[in-house]
This record gives structure tokens, C-alpha cells and sequence, in this order.
């Protein structure tokens, strides 16, 4: 099959309606180290808390509302009312098959044995387990000053080094092949030749498991 255009992911999204300590209901705060996302809401309503150098930023998100992050931003997503999103991710969904670190506390985030358990979610009550300790960390953060932003971040990148080389070939094989096909095309366009052209189709995928428990919501990913 043809890849998705743009060599980019998606997942439909269903966000958690579940009621955390500070009283707003959402899902696990996260960041991502290579990709941007990006959020186009089709129905309910709520808002992205979001963290970076620049300071806490709340985004609110209704139907219609398309917002996108670059990589570094730490996210928080809150359902105010039936959110319902659709989620457009760099190099072939990375971000839900690696790119992703949960903001649980630094002690947490030192040891990958212990961060790998804490960030499993087989059913409801690992799932909120999972984004109360990954809300913990968030308050924190947020309420904490530039230097330990600064030492989450790079306890985030040592978490993730073994995986790298696998994320750089997902990149090549996905967006950047995607990227050096157009070049190639407009190539033979320049030369008259139609070729890629006789060979056009239509592809029509489902989701590629059942709907799971996801970092922020119920996830159909594709």
C-alpha cells in the first residue's frame, strides 16, 4: 500500500473523561523529543495546558479548532465535555510508537525498568495510575522554575537513547522517502514522463488494532 500522505500518522481520539486531583478531567501530560503534533477537533470541547521554556500556556479547543506543537512542548489535554479530536503526527505516528515520554517525577524518570512499568496501560485502572503520576510531575514542573524544565527534558532524551536509531529509520523510510518521491516526480513532470501517473489509486485503511487505553484518551490508531 501507498503510505499515508506526507509520510505523517493518525489516530482518532477520544479523550479521558476521568476526574484527576485538581478537580479537570484529561489525560497524561507527555512530551514529545522529534515530532510535531497536531489536533483538529471534531466535536466537544476542552483545552491543550501546555509547558515549555516560554511558560504554561492553556489553548482552548472546540470543534473546528486545528492547533499544532513543535517537539519539546509538554502537553496536557483536558476534556471539558466530550472531546473528540483527530491527531496528525510527524514521521509515520512516531510519536504513538516511541516519541513520547510521560512528565512523572524525576526519581521515576532515572530508572527505565521503573518508568516502563509505570508507563504501561493494560486497562482503566493502569491507565489513570499512569496519568496520575504523570500529572504529578506536570504540577510540578509547572510550578518549578527553568533549570528543573531544563533537567526534565534531559532526563527525557537519556530515557529515550537506546531507541534513536529506530526512530531515524522510521524517519528515512517514511518522511523523508515521502519527501524525496515528490522530488523525483516533479522530475519526470519537467520530462514529460507520466508514469506515476497510469499508476494512481485508491487506498482505504481501518484502524490497525482495537481501540486501546492511549497517553490521552481512547485510541483508534491508523
Amino acid at each position: 500500500m501507498t503510505p499515508f500522505p506526507g509520510g505523517v500518522g493518525i489516530s482518532g481520539l477520544r479523550v479521558y473523561d476521568w476526574p484527576a486531583v485538581d478537580g479537570m478531567c484529561g489525560g497524561s501530560p507527555h512530551v514529545h523529543l522529534a515530532c510535531s503534533e497536531c489536533y483538529y477537533v471534531i466535536g466537544g470541547q476542552g483545552s491543550v495546558q501546555t509547558l515549555t521554556r516560554r511558560g504554561f500556556t492553556e489553548t482552548p479547543l472546540r470543534e473546528g479548532t486545528v492547533a499544532w506543537f513543535t517537539p519539546g512542548t509538554i502537553h496536557r489535554l483536558v476534556n471539558d465535555g466530550d472531546l473528540r479530536i483527530i491527531v496528525l503526527m510527524q514521521n509515520s505516528g512516531l510519536p504513538e510508537a516511541g516519541d513520547a515520554v510521560f512528565t512523572f517525577p524525576l526519581d521515576v524518570l532515572a530508572d527505565s525498568e521503573i518508568y516502563s512499568e509505570r508507563a504501561l496501560a493494560g486497562d482503566e485502572e493502569s491507565a489513570r495510575r499512569r496519568r496520575d503520576l504523570a500529572l504529578e510531575g506536570f504540577l510540578e514542573l509547572r510550578h518549578g522554575t527553568e533549570a528543573e524544565l531544563e533537567e526534565f527534558y534531559r532526563a527525557a532524551v537519556r530515557l529515550k537513547q537506546g531507541t534513536l536509531d529506530a526512530w531515524e529509520k522510521r524517519w528515512r523510510e517514511g518522511a523523508l522517502a515521502s519527501a524525496e518521491r515528490t522530488g523525483e516526480q516533479l522530475e519526470r513532470l519537467r520530462d514529460g514522463d507520466i508514469g506515476h501517473l497510469e499508476e494512481a489509486d485508491v487506498h482505504v485503511t481501518r484502524a490497525q488494532t482495537p481501540q486501546r487505553f492511549g497517553m490521552c484518551g481512547w485510541l483508534d490508531a491508523f
